[in-house]
């Protein structure tokens, strides 16, 4: 089963950022993700999606691939390519695979303007390395929505606080 886990951030370079560390991390095998979204409400008002992986052009690319070969069997490539390609990226633009789109708008309107969001679908997980190879942003997150059940909610909530407090502790250290 795949678990949901909504995280805020005070910039969209943070939760970049954190994004970019869980492809990496995911090469490990400590996080399996399905989709990892950055949501974002910017100055003006408006949210953004920045989705991880640009659908309408993988299924254009796919779709280009499937419209050549079959344009090659019938003799007539260009018009297979051209066809497979516009029939690959409308079904790309239409399909909302991972979170779905209007639950993250939601999530996106109820963050302060200037924040954003890093919206998890991940299938297995190793919390406690994760959060441990995260602790840098740990002080910045904040867990704001999950599909967890109450007694893993809590746990993460423990383990996001106690990073939390080892990284302040790390940063006074340091700054001594």
């Amino acid at each position: 089963m795949s678990s949901l886990v909504v995280v805020g951030f005070p910039t969209v370079n943070e939760a970049e950022e954190v994004r970019s560390q869980l492809v990496d991390i995911q090469k490990e095998q400590l996080i399996s993700l399905e989709d990892a979204v950055v949501v974002d409400h910017d100055v003006d008002g408006k949210v953004h999606l920045r989705q991880a992986l640009n659908l309408t052009t993988a299924g254009a690319i796919g779709g280009g691939f499937w419209g050549s070969l079959v344009g090659l069997l019938f003799l007539n490539p260009l018009l297979g390519a051209a066809v497979g390609a516009s029939i690959g990226a409308a079904s790309g633009s239409l399909s909302d695979l991972g979170i779905n789109d209007g639950f993250m708008r939601e999530v996106g309107e109820t963050l302060p303007p200037g924040t954003a969001a890093l919206c998890l679908l991940a299938r297995d997980s190793t919390p406690d390395r994760l959060i441990e190879r995260l602790r840098a942003y740990a002080p910045h997150a904040k867990l704001l929505r999950t599909n967890l059940s109450h007694t893993d909610e809590e746990r993460l909530r423990q383990l996001l606080e106690q990073a939390s407090k080892q990284a302040e502790a790390l940063r006074l250290s340091s700054a001594a």
